[in-house]
């Protein structure tokens, strides 16, 4: 972290005070305030993501086509298939993607894949959505990261945020956005903090692997499927609570403790006693010094545009490969067997079912709930736990984690994934036992 001067007396004009504020909260309205509208409660961003899908209709599914064959065709226009093996192969599944979104659309195709747990779910759950909140969302981004927000709440939280989880305290707000928006939102922001240099690749990788999770709009939905709306609260922060032990764990672990943590621009270190004037100076430095909105909103605008055509032909070719694999074959089953003893050591009747049910969530995040909707309450439990502190899947995250610059290969996704699923299992099953026994 940087040394900063000890804040001046001079005063801060009414216009940087302006900028510092109106704009952060008016991206805090649209991020993060709950709102109820025709009888639906969620965040503003939401409410315009459902309201734009509801008057584009049918035409939704177009509008998909037309971003998964632009993502297809981007990475051979910028030539980004000849950079790596990892490059090649996914340009690749992103052409199958495209082939796999007209079998969507067209109805054309085996009778298997139209089946609801399959090319319906990836298309109308996923894919719609995440096209068109990321873009839209890239929109509004502009007023929470380019005007004061970030670097003054950052200089706040630093005592919280990096003991514990080795982040600059500005993370604070990548986590919040993944958790009430959408972990796309949360990575915009990471990627472009990253690009900035104000984050190091160690950090953007601890924050894309350990904060990027499911929202809770999602969180409901996983919580409906196995049957836990009764403890609604109890899921909802306890899983919250578990996500972040996982994290804070694994960044003290390989791959993530060894990635290089230099950065060209981090956050002031106060001066004992001056943090909260330390934090102001440097809030109202960047609001001084702030493009004009038109410009940061461009700049996001473009930005969310290409994560969004970078991730949907991914979800639906990766995504759909998942989910065959799930339901097919036994692969699953075996890679259950490495979670086994983690689940075993608890003494739960349906241990083989959710170690099994939790592998599988690296296809897709939803399948362990799905595989074990009808099991006793603690294996429930547990696997809602897991489905959202796990973070990485094949279907979403990943992709979009691999279309931003943060220096993450599949091979260090897939172990840091493994360690969040053994740690997320050893503390899930102990916490639905004490759950269960408060409510019974």
């Amino acid at each position: 972290m940087q040394p900063i001067n000890p804040p001046t007396k001079q005063r801060t004009s009414a216009a940087t005070i302006f900028k510092l504020f109106v704009p952060s909260a008016l991206g805090i309205l649209i991020f993060f305030v709950p709102i109820e509208l025709g009888g639906r409660r969620t965040i503003l961003l939401d409410h315009m993501v459902t309201g734009l899908r509801s008057l584009m209709g049918e035409y939704s599914g177009i509008y998909a086509l037309v971003m998964i064959v632009a993502g297809a065709a981007y990475p051979l226009y910028k030539g980004y298939w000849r950079r790596t093996v990892t490059e090649s192969i996914f340009t690749v599944l992103k052409i199958i993607g495209v082939a796999v979104t007209i079998m969507a659309l067209t109805g054309w195709g085996p009778a298997f894949l139209h089946e609801p747990d399959m090319l319906p779910f990836l298309f109308e759950k996923l894919v719609i959505p995440v096209g068109l909140i990321v873009p839209i969302g890239a929109i509004f981004l502009a007023l929470l990261i380019s005007y004061g927000l970030l670097k003054l709440i950052g200089v706040l939280v630093q005592p919280v945020m990096r003991p514990i989880w080795r982040t600059p305290g500005r993370s604070a707000i990548d986590a919040v956005a993944s958790f009430v928006g959408s972990y796309s939102i949360g990575l915009l922001i990471t990627n472009r903090v990253y690009q900035a240099g104000q984050y190091s690749a160690r950090e953007a990788a601890i924050i894309a692997t350990g904060f990027s999770t499911v929202s809770a709009t999602f969180m409901i939905i996983v919580a409906r499927t196995l049957d836990l709306m009764s403890i609604w609260n109890l899921y909802f922060w306890l899983t919250l609570l578990i996500t972040f032990i996982v994290t804070a764990i694994t960044v003290r672990l390989p791959p993530l403790a060894n990635m290089d943590d230099h950065k060209s621009d981090g956050e002031p270190e106060p001066i004992p006693g001056k943090r909260l004037s330390t934090a102001w100076q440097a809030g109202t430095e960047i609001a001084a010094k702030a493009p004009s909105l038109h410009r940061s909103v461009a700049l996001n605008f473009k930005e969310g545009l290409i994560m969004a055509i970078s991730i949907l032909p991914s979800i639906m070719s990766v995504g759909l490969l998942g989910l065959l694999i799930a339901k097919y074959t036994p692969l699953f089953d075996w890679l259950g067997w490495l979670f086994y003893p983690f689940v075993a050591i608890w003494g739960l009747d349906d241990a083989a079912a959710l170690a099994q049910a939790s592998a599988s969530g690296l296809a897709e995040m939803f399948l362990p709930a799905l595989l074990m909707a009808e099991a006793e309450f603690v294996a429930r439990f547990a696997a809602g736990v897991v489905s959202v502190s796990a973070v990485l899947f094949f279907s979403a995250s990943i992709p979009c984690i691999l279309s931003t610059s943060i220096p993450l290969s599949v091979g260090r996704m897939l172990i840091v994934w493994f360690i969040r699923v053994a740690l997320s299992l050893l503390l899930a099953i102990p916490t639905g036992y004490l759950v269960q026994s408060l409510t019974s």
